[in-house]
């Protein structure tokens, strides 16, 4: 069954049919030129960027984001968490198991 068969029934116009078949491919056909604003190469943004693909191939830190504090609750906290995995000591995640109680003999 044809897609155009659910819109028109069995028996649809071949002049609608064909017309639409015509717009399908000029549409299809027609491309679109470039887009968007062009590259300057010699910015100040593309030197930042070449600079940091540089740094990032190398290994080295790319600037991305806010810079953490090391003496900061937080980071105290995961160095305490990474000095635990490297020993060799299990990290139980989440909350403890609840502890099922004896109900009481009357």
């Amino acid at each position: 069954m044809h897609l155009l068969d659910r819109f028109f029934g069995a028996r649809f116009c071949p002049d609608i049919y064909n017309i639409i078949i015509k717009i399908k491919k000029t549409v299809m056909s027609t491309k679109t030129g470039k887009r968007g604003r062009p590259v300057v190469a010699g910015s100040a943004r593309q030197t930042r960027l070449e600079a940091r693909a540089t740094r990032a191939a190398q290994g080295l830190s790319v600037g991305r984001g806010r810079p953490a504090n090391p003496t900061s609750a937080r980071q105290v906290r995961l160095e305490a968490k990474q000095a635990k995995i490297a020993a060799g000591i299990e990290i139980k995640r989440g909350a403890p198991k609840k502890q099922k109680s004896e109900p009481a003999m009357a």
